[in-house]
């Protein structure tokens, strides 16, 4: 694996190219590492997570698995441990972009899931192959997929466990924006480097905000905008951008130009 931060974007690349960068114990530790790095660097605007060698990622190291040889608990409390970074990724307080070439099964797609947007090339394939090999959906995927796909549609995928090809999983809100593939990590850096200039206070109250949304009801909801929009009124940020929008200058913040729809 590979993790660099430049422009206050940091890219955390998957690495284990013979393997389609599966997940075995020592990349998983390395992927909460570098997690919990990005969540103590309050120099980091942005996170984009990738593979190397055209695969984002091909699940969970089957090898690994069979070879640890796991009873009921001690699978329990391996979920457990990635559990411990998985939160944190799925909480973090400023945004995640995911740029996905090739296969993103099992905990590849969870991982995928995680982001706030996904860009994908043509060639991207999803795939909740958990039950082709007698496992239930793991990485969150129980908690991220309905709320971006619906209930109805991500019990289809699960118990399908068939293959979801890029158009497709734009068509169902999974994918954010495709592009070729020799362009779909740029794309996804210059996502995340346009939020080095947005408002933190703002980005962070919008992704707790769309967390609770899901489960809350409308009282609930206009009270967490009333707070939030209390703390973005008095903030720096909100100040400078609306002078700025006074003084006719262009605004800090702009999504960078393409088709995000």
């Amino acid at each position: 694996m590979t993790y660099e931060v430049s422009g206050g974007v940091a890219t955390l690349t998957l690495n284990r190219q013979a393997q389609k960068n599966a997940i075995d114990l020592a990349l998983r530790d390395e992927l909460a590492q570098c997690v919990q790095a990005v969540a103590r660097d309050r120099d980091v605007r942005a996170l984009v997570l990738t593979g190397a060698g055209g695969a984002f990622c091909a699940g969970g190291d089957l090898r690994a698995i069979l070879g640890a040889q796991l009873d009921a608990e001690r699978g329990r409390e391996r979920m457990r441990d990635t559990h411990a970074w998985l939160q944190t990724l799925l909480t973090l307080d400023r945004p995640v972009v995911a740029a996905v070439d090739g296969p993103a099964f099992g905990a590849g797609f969870g991982l995928a899931l995680a982001a706030d947007f996904v860009v994908a090339s043509p060639r991207a394939r999803f795939c909740l192959s958990f039950l082709r090999v007698g496992l239930v959906p793991d990485y969150g995927i129980f908690h991220t997929l309905p709320r971006v796909v619906g209930v109805q549609r991500a019990k289809e995928l699960m118990l399908s466990a068939r293959e979801l090809p890029a158009d497709e999983a734009k068509a169902l809100g999974v994918v954010a924006e495709i592009v070729p593939a020799d362009q779909v990590l740029a794309r996804a850096q210059a996502i995340a480097a346009s939020f080095a200039n947005a408002s933190p206070t703002a980005v962070s109250l919008i992704k707790r905000a769309m967390a609770a949304a899901p489960g809350a009801d409308l009282a609930t909801m206009l009270d967490f905008e009333a707070g939030a929009q209390g703390l973005c009124f008095a903030s720096a940020a909100h100040r400078e951008a609306a002078q700025r929008f006074i003084d006719k200058q262009p605004p800090l913040f702009q999504w960078p130009k393409g088709d995000c729809s």
